[in-house]
């Protein structure tokens, strides 16, 4: 995909104007004539790399094969390990024959219920430092409630004996029939999400009305890096090296599953190749391979191969959402309701909330929000990339479309109207909302005011052209964290915490954050990430990890800068002996006096070898914002701009251009985050038009379980893609203003693209994903 580098000159100006602004605001302040300070602070340009392209400090090792994912490592002793998944959705084994697979070469052991080992469940936690998906350990008991299900293990010197062992094992089963059906209805009791007025008399009163169901297909993460662990024990302690979005959360679930004290097991995962949530919690395979390691005294790898990906380490459920909405003749809003449903599996509760951002998006004085679950026989659902507001949005966007239609109304004209003032969900302000500046840029920079809203109207080179927009929101809040920082005397500094990087820059924007702190390149940041001896960090998930660790790391250098400060000018044998601390500064790398530059000062090593210090350390936390009474409403904001073509008389459809404009405070990075965006415009479209699992009736089997069979969009279907940032900071989450972006991009890509589809075709499409079956009928 294409960086879009000053691809519109019309940004590159905006930016420059920007910079220049914000140079003149920090230089040119001056106090007024009467509050002339003692001591005038010398203010000059800091060096940083915040807000600038930076290139990912971790590219060349992954570029050179020098970065080692968890499948990499390799131990001497070590033995491989196949799970046996069921060949039933719904049933019991009765049986398990292992002893032909025990005699076969190279194996070690075939592990059951019966010979595995206690292994424990999970105390219920909501706070994500002990949280997991599936409540059930592995081989728990003979029930079977998906297809898939691990019932045994096979251990053997190599892969291919483990393979074939598993593949030796006979299971017997009494089975019944499964439930898998994409119907959803309500399984458990229908639960009021969120209540204000009266939404349905206000609907059945109302002039202009629209009722409709839009639902969304299964879809499996499919992430590059399959799952995997390898477990190593030495008789007392377990370090587990694993696929995780979550090193500390991990070893709290691990620790209560195999039985052992906190001291006694670490998890390192220091590179990931992605997870969008599959990777949050540890599923069945991380337990079952710390229990053989136990077992045999030996390191155990354990890969999931991809067929299995499909049911043993989480989907996103599939969705079924009826939306009403009514409105007055001039677009005001007079009601709201959605009511959802989302299937889930036979063992857990797990909601896929797709009500997130409806209570408040648009202003209306009446609304109504249910969800319920739909049990079927699948594996537990997870989240995925954007949990909620992503399916959710696609039924409450695709329904403003239609209400715009309805109204003769254009659909951006219409959600302007709708704005509101507060979160009427909560009745809090909003702590930064700039959803209607999203699509003012958006539709300038798409060109939106030189579409024809008639059906078909618009061509191009012989095609028919389609223009499509939604919104989108994504909640923005904080994990608790803890970050180390150390000063070395090379004039390098070395920063830690318990947190991962995923893929996404988290090692590149901790760099940026310490080099901006300490005014030094940021080739002299080590960052340690990834490992549970280090500061507990934050999980990566819900476009929470940068927003989480930037409050602990400016608190952990402000210490160690005070510690650096305080050793300078109580020592005889610097150039700031005897004056005060506070008359100190450190700025581009270099201890000075703030009434002087920073190149009169001193580089902070030269200190630090003056004052024959080694190293100086600080560590701090910051609470996370999940708890406690809020004082606004925190979200992110976005809108897509959609462009497709489509040729009638060949079924094709493409997206041909996309636009997309983020308000998502500073971005730290604008190079990762605008990878970011991309990257989630290209799983929308994955979602819009490809994108599903499906389940085989008889047998509750995934029958497209391969990424042969599952399609993904590839490189082919890439449409130009343009995209923008607002950067309007908000300090409530941290001092930069930064909010995280990993899922903004992708809500409300699918609507966008479904709206754009109408436009073309005259078809709407309310189920997804689009096919080209769908496109063959009449208009609607």
């Amino acid at each position: 995909m294409s960086d879009n580098k000053d691809s519109n000159p019309k940004q590159k100006q905006s930016a420059d104007h920007k910079q220049s602004t914000n140079q003149k605001s920090s230089t040119d302040q001056k106090p007024p004539a009467n509050q002339q300070p003692a001591q005038t602070a010398v203010l000059e340009p800091k060096r940083t790399s915040v807000g600038h392209e930076t290139r990912r400090i971790d590219g060349p090792l992954k570029v050179t094969g020098k970065a080692v994912y968890t499948s990499d490592h390799n131990f001497p002793g070590m033995v491989y390990a196949v799970p046996v998944g069921a060949t039933i959705a719904n049933g019991k084994v009765t049986k398990i024959d292992a002893a032909e697979a025990e005699k076969m070469p190279g194996v070690h052991a075939i592990y059951h219920r019966t010979n595995i080992g206690q292994l424990f469940r999970v105390a219920p936690d909501s706070t994500f430092t002990a949280y997991t998906d599936e409540p059930r350990p592995p081989l728990e008991d003979d029930i079977i409630r998906y297809y898939g299900q691990y019932v045994a293990l096979a251990v053997a010197d190599t892969f291919e004996q483990a393979k074939a062992a598993a593949d030796a094992v006979k299971v017997t089963y009494q089975e019944e029939k499964p439930n898998v059906s994409p119907k959803l209805t309500a399984d458990d009791k229908v639960k009021v999400e969120s209540h204000r007025g009266d939404a349905q008399k206000a609907f059945d009163s109302a002039a202009i009305k629209l009722d409709e169901t839009y639902t969304t297909a299964s879809q499996t993460h499919n992430v590059i890096e399959l799952h995997a662990t390898v477990a190593v024990f030495d008789g007392t302690k377990f370090t587990m090296y694993e696929t995780t979005q979550g090193v500390v959360n991990h070893k709290n679930v691990l620790v209560q599953v195999l039985g052992v004290d906190p001291e006694n097991l670490q998890v390192i995962s220091k590179f990931l190749g992605s997870g969008f949530g599959s990777k949050i919690t540890p599923w069945s395979h991380c337990a079952l391979a710390g229990a053989a390691a136990r077992k045999l005294n030996r390191p155990v790898k354990l890969v999931v191969s991809r067929k299995m990906s499909f049911h043993a380490v989480g989907h996103r459920p599939r969705t079924q959402q009826r939306v009403r909405l009514s409105a007055q003749p001039d677009g005001k809003l007079t009601s709201i309701q959605h009511d959802y449903f989302n299937h889930t599996s036979m063992l857990d509760d797990y909601k896929e909330n797709c009500g997130e951002c409806t209570s408040y998006l648009y202003s209306t004085p009446n609304l109504r929000i249910t969800s319920a679950l739909s049990r079927r026989n699948v594996g537990t659902p997870t989240s995925m990339r954007g949990p909620g507001a992503v399916p959710g949005l696609f039924a409450t966007e695709s329904a403003m479309d239609e209400l715009a239609i309805k109204l003769k109304m254009d659909p951006v004209k219409l959600r302007i109207i709708n704005e509101p003032t507060i979160d009427e969900g909560l009745n809090l302000p909003f702590a930064s909302r700039h959803l209607i500046g999203c699509y003012k840029q958006g539709a300038d920079l798409f060109g939106w005011d030189q579409r024809d809203p008639r059906i078909g109207s618009m061509k191009k080179n012989g095609l028919t052209l389609g223009w499509g927009t939604a919104g989108a929101s994504w909640i923005a809040e904080r994990f608790p964290a803890e970050v180390a920082i150390q000063l070395n005397n090379d004039g390098t500094a070395r920063v830690s915490s318990a947190t991962q990087d995923i893929g996404t820059g988290t090692y590149t924007v901790f760099a940026q954050v310490v080099g901006d702190k300490l005014g030094i390149p940021i080739e002299k940041v080590e960052v340690v990430l990834g490992d549970t001896s280090l500061p507990a960090g934050p999980l990566s998930g819900g476009s929470m990890g940068i927003a989480s660790i930037i409050p602990a790391t400016t608190k952990a250098i402000e210490k160690a800068v005070d510690t650096l400060l305080t050793a300078a000018v109580q020592s005889p044998l610097t150039k700031f002996s005897g004056a005060k601390k506070t008359e100190l500064a450190l700025t581009n790398g270099n201890v000075h006096r703030k009434d002087q530059p920073s190149k009169e000062g001193v580089p902070f090593e030269t200190v630090m070898q003056q004052v024959n210090l080694n190293k100086i350390s600080g560590k701090a936390s910051s609470p996370g914002t999940f708890s406690g009474k809020k004082q606004s409403s925190m979200h992110s904001y976005g809108v897509h701009f959609v462009e497709v073509t489509w040729q009638e008389e060949l079924a094709r459809l493409r997206v041909s251009r996309v636009v997309t404009v983020i308000d998502a405070g500073k971005i730290m990075n604008p190079k990762t985050g605008r990878n970011q965006i991309e990257g989630a415009i290209v799983m929308g479209l994955g979602m819009a038009l490809f994108e599903g699992t499906e389940y085989e009736p008889t047998k509750g089997a995934p029958i497209n379980s391969s990424l042969a069979d599952y399609i993904l969009p590839v490189n082919a279907d890439m449409p130009k893609m343009d995209v923008h940032f607002l950067e309007v900071p908000n300090t409530e989450l941290n001092e930069y203003g930064a909010r995280g972006i990993g899922e903004i991009g992708l809500a409300g890509l699918a609507p966008a693209l479904a709206n754009a589809v109408h436009h073309a075709t005259g078809i709407r499409v309310r189920n997804l994903p689009i096919r080209i079956e769908d496109l063959m009928g009449e208009s609607t």
